[in-house]
């Protein structure tokens, strides 16, 4: 068109349907003059005459060209919620994870939870996205051309890759990639606007409305998730009664009797939540193919109170949290002794030994007698 016809349409890639677009107006034009329509742009005006062109520019300044983009807008959004009320309500869904290969029946969002629970991978809420097949299509063909989602380098194996993403924190997709655009909702909102620049705005739109008093300020603070199922709960409070009334397990009197400091609270959680996730029972060691027969066993058994030996979970490896950003972990704390006995010492003085003659300090220091005795010990 710019070539054979000397025509410009501003900001082609904000028209909603090209198609209906380029047809409507094709429609115009055999009705009315083009020049109606278009602004006249002269290029070369310092040139002689008959070196000078002449361009025309078809924008949205045009009323007519402002509503037909609008409507076709209106339309494109309709269409995208008709398709995401379409698949939020699909229960045919069939997909395969992308890291673990297993498989999910029913609705796109227990896929999709699936991967952000299991592999802390997230692509976002499930009502916020749309034509979720190809998306996840799109995804796999990366993965399969063993290319990094987040910084989209290519590796040479599929475990160099996995390795990659997961030590580089890399299982997320790159949010500048425009290819992704299309899979949200929230790209489809207004007129030639991105998610970011919506997202700007709200920002935007919070600091103009920002008081300075700030002493109505509450926190809301991250829910914890139950180590057997998917409930969470605000409060650790809730979270502890929920487990003890669902589960029969009951970690504060756990942590009571064996007198667990807060280190040792968190190799039990890490240790527990390690053995659901690979959907074996800590109370006999018997592997399950899902966790929802996992829980129907411990159940059944009452294994959910019977704790291996403390040499089974007491293990530095278990230093280590199972999932990311657990929630429980930050709310341990240490045991009622623990506190007591901190509390006692701070009351014990301490007196530090004279350093300024190192050479006496080393032939008179206590410290000879503890060494003394811990060699004729061993």
């Amino acid at each position: 068109m710019i070539i054979e016809h000397k025509i410009v349409i501003a900001d082609v890639k904000l028209v909603a349907d090209f198609q209906r677009y380029i047809l409507y107006w094709r429609k115009r034009f055999t009705e009315q003059p083009v020049t109606d329509f278009c602004s006249v742009i002269r290029i070369n005006s310092t040139a002689p005459f008959e070196e000078q062109e002449n361009y025309l520019l078809l924008c949205d300044v045009l009323p007519e060209d402002r509503i037909l983009r609008e409507e076709l807008q209106k339309q494109r959004l309709k269409e995208i919620l008709e398709q995401q009320q379409q698949e939020r309500n699909d229960t045919t869904f069939h997909g395969v994870c992308m890291f673990c290969s297993e498989e999910f029946l029913g609705n796109r969002s227990v896929l999709l939870n699936h991967m952000a629970r299991e592999h802390a991978f997230n692509i976002g809420l499930p009502d916020n996205i749309v034509n979720c097949n190809e998306f996840l299509c799109t995804l796999q063909k990366k993965l399969d051309n063993l290319q990094c989602l987040y910084c989209e380098k290519t590796f040479r194996d599929k475990n160099t890759l996995k390795d990659h993403m997961r030590k580089k924190q890399h299982r997320r997709i790159n949010p500048k990639n425009k290819e992704y655009d299309r899979f949200y909702v929230i790209n489809y909102l207004e007129l030639g606007k991105s998610w970011e620049e919506v997202q700007l705005e709200d920002d935007q739109e919070l600091l103009d409305h920002q008081e300075d008093d700030w002493s109505d300020w509450e926190e809301h603070p991250a829910s914890a998730v139950c180590l057997f199922c998917e409930k969470q709960a605000e409060t650790i409070e809730k979270l502890y009664v929920h487990m003890e009334d669902a589960h029969e397990f009951d970690l504060l009197k756990i942590k009571s009797e064996l007198g667990l400091n807060f280190y040792e609270q968190v190799k039990l959680v890490n240790f527990i939540r390690r053995q659901i996730h690979q959907c074996r029972c800590y109370g006999c060691c018997v592997k399950f193919s899902s966790k929802a027969d996992l829980r129907i066993h411990m159940e059944e058994t009452k294994h959910t109170s019977l704790l291996p030996e403390r040499k089974t979970w007491d293990q530095l490896e278990y230093y280590f949290p199972t999932y990311e950003n657990d929630t429980l972990l930050c709310t341990l704390s240490d045991s009622e002794s623990d506190l007591t006995a901190q509390d006692h010492n701070k009351h014990v003085p301490v007196i530090s030994e004279d350093t300024s003659k190192l050479h006496a300090l080393k032939q008179s220091s206590i410290l000879n007698q503890f060494v003394l005795r811990e060699s004729l010990k061993n």
